[in-house]
């Protein structure tokens, strides 16, 4: 029987956890069409996050039940401006703002807002698991640097 809606949103959180912001985990894959990969498994779930590009990158994240999509969101966006160093910090605190726990905020991202020195991470979220959008964004010494739009929700066959 597919997961309900508790366990699904749980195992979201984990899987982000255990694959983008798991500070120093490297891709698992570089898949033919030339996306990295992240994978995360537990029971009958399966989780893929698929992404290209680096200052400015799209991908999109899939959980499947007994191999069967359930799930899926896409993202998109990126750095304002093309400075590496930036990037590399930036991608960092994205990381602890993955890990900081959520006060719970039903997201399907990071926190609504989570501040470390001069970095301020905010995100809002219209809907839920089921149907959701949202919108994140980095802002270091109050300057915007960093954004992304997510969209995603339930797949359902029948």
């Amino acid at each position: 029987m597919k997961p309900d809606s508790e366990k699904l949103y749980l195992f979201i959180a984990k899987a982000l956890r255990k694959t983008y912001a798991s500070l120093g985990v490297e891709e698992v894959s570089m898949n033919p069409d030339g996306f990295k990969e992240l994978h995360f498994s537990e029971g009958e779930l399966t989780y893929k996050d698929s992404y290209s590009g680096f200052f400015k990158s799209r991908g999109f994240e899939v959980i499947r039940f007994q191999n069967s999509p359930i799930w899926m969101c896409s993202y998109g966006g990126g750095m304002i401006k093309p400075d590496k160093s930036l990037a590399y910090k930036t991608f960092t605190f994205l990381k602890k703002v993955f890990l900081a726990d959520t006060h719970g905020f039903k997201t399907l991202r990071g926190p609504s807002v989570f501040k470390d020195q001069n970095w301020e991470y905010s995100y809002s979220q219209k809907g839920d698991l089921n149907e959701f959008q949202g919108y994140e964004e980095i802002h270091l010494n109050n300057e915007l640097v960093f954004f992304h739009h997510i969209i995603g929700g339930e797949i359902r066959e029948m």
